[in-house]
Parts: C-alpha cells; sequence; structure tokens
C-alpha cells in the first residue's frame, strides 16, 4: 500500500524535540528522528544525555572462555547493553567463546520488544558456536524491565549476567536497579556487567529549546528518565526552569516513550500529557503524538 503524501499526516510540519541520544552504537536517536519525518514532521534533536561503550576490556572477564557456563541467561534491558556486549565479543571465527558447548544449557538471552533484533544468529554463533541451537532467545511480552523479571520466572539461585550502564553526571535512575532487586526477589543471583556509560550532555544541551533564536516546539519526546534529569540540568546551566520553558512554549505536548519514562518523568516534576501505550520500539510514541495532532472529527 503507497503512503500517503507527507503534508496529509497529523504530523506534517510539527516541529517535534527529543532528548534522545545521538552518540553510541544504538542509534536511539537515528530511529526516532527517522519515525518522525517519515509521518511528515520536523524533528528537533536535543539531545540531554550521551551513551558511549566501555572499553571491551571492562567486559572481557565476563567473555573469557566459558566465561558465562556458571549462568542460565544473559539479560539485555537496553540496546546500548546488546551494541556493546556485541562489539566485545570475540569474532565468529574463534573458537574461544564465552558460552561453551559443554555449559549447563539451556540458556537463555532476554532483550525488551525490538531490542531482540539486535540478537541475530551472527551474535549467537559469536556466543556461542553450534551451541546456539539450544539457546532460547526471549522477548517477553509487556517490553519493561519488571516484565523481563517475570516473563524468566523463578531463578532457583541460578546466575543471571545483567549489561547494564554506569551513569556519570547524573543520579542513577531507579530502573537498573529495581531490575536487578527484581532478579533477586525472584530468586536469581543477578550479576552486573559495566556495558557503557550515560552521561550528562553537558550545559549546552538545552539550547535548542531555551536560546534566543529557538522556534516553537509543537512537542518534545523524552525517552528514558535520564533524558528528563538531563534536561533540567541543561535548563539550569542555561538560568531557566521547566516551569519557565512551559511558559515560553504553552502549546508544547510533552510526550513519553512508555509508562517507565512517564513515572520518572513525574518524580522529577515534569507533568507529561502523552504516554505511549506501545513502548515495544518507538513507533508506539510516534503513533501516540500522531493521534494527539489528528483533527477532531465532529459528529
Amino acid at each position: 500500500m503507497a503512503q500517503p503524501p507527507p503534508e496529509t499526516l497529523p504530523l506534517a510540519g510539527r516541529r517535534v524535540a527529543f532528548t534522545t541520544p545521538q552518540t553510541g552504537g544504538a542509534s536511539y536517536g537515528g530511529r526516532l528522528g527517522a519515525l518522525l519525518r517519515q509521518r511528515g514532521a520536523r524533528p528537533v534533536p536535543v539531545p540531554t544525555i550521551a551513551v558511549q561503550p566501555h572499553d571491551p576490556d571492562r567486559l572481557r572477564p565476563f567473555l573469557l572462555p566459558g566465561a558465562l557456563d556458571p549462568f542460565a541467561a544473559l539479560a539485555f534491558t537496553s540496546r546500548s547493553g546488546i551494541s556493546a556486549f556485541a562489539r566485545a565479543l570475540p569474532p565468529s571465527s574463534s573458537h574461544h567463546r564465552p558460552l561453551s558447548d559443554a555449559s549447563a544449557l539451556p540458556f537463555t538471552v532476554a532483550a525488551l520488544g525490538s531490542d531482540a533484533d539486535l540478537l541475530d544468529r551472527a551474535f549467537l554463533s559469536r556466543l556461542c558456536g553450534d551451541a546456539g541451537t539450544r539457546v532460547a532467545v526471549l522477548v517477553p511480552a509487556v517490553p519493561t524491565p519488571a516484565g523481563l523479571v517475570e516473563a524468566l520466572g523463578p531463578g532457583s539461585g541460578r546466575r543471571v549476567l545483567c549489561p547494564v550502564p554506569d551513569v556519570v553526571g547524573l543520579r542513577e535512575p531507579p530502573v537498573v536497579p529495581d531490575f536487578l532487586a527484581g532478579l533477586e526477589a525472584a530468586g536469581w543471583v543477578a550479576v552486573r556487567a559495566p556495558a557503557y556509560t550515560t552521561s550528562w550532555a553537558g550545559p549546552g544541551c538545552a539550547e535548542a529549546l531555551v536560546g534566543a533564536d529557538a522556534a516553537a516546539p509543537d512537542a518534545v519526546v523524552f525517552t528514558s528518565t535520564a533524558e528528563v534529569e538531563g534536561l533540567l540540568k541543561g535548563l539550569d546551566a542555561a538560568g531557566w526552569t521547566w516551569a519557565r520553558l512551559r511558559a515560553r512554549w504553552p502549546g508544547m505536548v510533552v510526550a513519553a516513550h512508555g509508562p517507565v519514562t512517564a513515572a520518572g518523568a513525574r518524580s522529577l516534576g515534569v507533568e507529561v500529557d502523552v504516554v505511549s501505550a506501545r513502548f515495544s520500539s518507538f513507533h508506539g510514541v510516534v503513533d501516540a503524538l500522531a493521534t494527539t495532532f489528528s483533527p477532531k472529527k465532529t459528529v
């Protein structure tokens, strides 16, 4: 079916700011920006955090031959974690894989929503070679860390490796600590692996919204709690507050990618107008914005 022309779409011409990071191998910002352009919107990147992979040596203890044999599962809470882990894995031609054929299978590799697209045959081959045929990829029906804990089920003392970020210059959002605590409560032995760094983008990160030449945004999209804190820090560095920003742009719609981000934003004093009901990918929040800006039908 042919796509409708951009000018007929609900987001046509709408300026949509988004605080998603532009750095890191996961390309979060690029993917969201592309979706917005497909809907006719005018994306306004306002990255308030930066994502950078660690030196692969930080993960080396978990990537030595047979290093994953004591584990029953590998659980990813972000696309960045998968990308960082993939970069650190030995090449597919190597016989020295972190999960050996002699490991206590079954072994589960879990990820949220569309992040699981990265868990392809090449990834599994580099992880465990021919043993990959006996490895299960788990994608929970509810694409949240809590949903992942539920999908993994009782741990019964088994070990699960969790590649997660180190947070620099920001308070660590409760998402990862709550995820690890949830695993422990379910009987898992959760082992944290430092996969990448999430850091504040710096004092100039809010310039696109507060600068003298800034144009009015129709909406701003947050895709993580850290982005919200990053923007608030950027506003403070520029001598602004969230209340002043809302007063400057009273028509700006605030959207959150899923209920976890919405709850995080509200905990920081940022009220959210739109929350995507489908949050396995960015399509959900873009659809929610399109619905918000669709012409209201009259009877």
